[in-house]
């Protein structure tokens, strides 16, 4: 079995130990019905729509005079 020739520091392991659990930019998609941008496999929170059908209905808000 191989064994390391010197013994890593802590903060060269740690790095290399949570490199995955650094932050990603939050990927947004499109809406086909609405053009909002909203997460990926997701009903738009606009308009209520997911691939082609309406799964929710969505109260519109009222203009404030």
């Amino acid at each position: 079995m191989v064994v390391p020739a010197k013994r890593l520091s802590r903060s060269r392991s740690r790095k290399r130990r949570f490199q995955k659990e650094i932050l990603k930019p939050i990927q947004l998609v499109r809406c086909k019905n609405c053009n909002e941008l909203t997460l990926p496999h997701r009903v738009c929170i606009n308009c209520g729509f997911y691939k082609g059908k309406k799964y929710i209905e969505v109260e519109k808000e009222k203009k404030k005079k």
